[in-house]
């Protein structure tokens, strides 16, 4: 194992084990899937370069803007959840409250 596959996946699995650790506020949540939607842009881009083929560039592509999407739709959660319950804790999201 090289040390840049050993550097990628000790991020994603850090931002794993955060995510199923730390899950009281939304926005170290939020940071988590970042870091795990980071990890794996990362380690696919390389795994293009080292095909050298440009018929599977398009993945990371594709990657970053599902993960752009998937940022813009967590803070507007984050703004809706903080205006309405006064705080960004995970627990105020219970859809039967609504």
């Amino acid at each position: 194992m090289t040390p840049m596959n050993f550097s990628i996946y000790s991020a994603f699995m850090i931002s794993l084990t955060g995510l199923t650790l730390h899950r009281t506020h939304l926005l170290s949540a939020l940071i988590c899937l970042e870091g795990l939607m980071l990890s794996l842009f990362t380690g696919l881009t390389l795994w293009c370069l080292q095909m050298e083929s440009m018929l599977p560039s398009i993945s990371p592509m594709t990657l970053l803007t599902m993960s752009a999407c998937e940022a813009g739709t967590g803070l507007a959660i984050l703004i809706a959840t903080t205006r309405n319950y006064g705080s960004d804790l995970m627990q105020n999201l219970n859809l039967l409250k609504c």
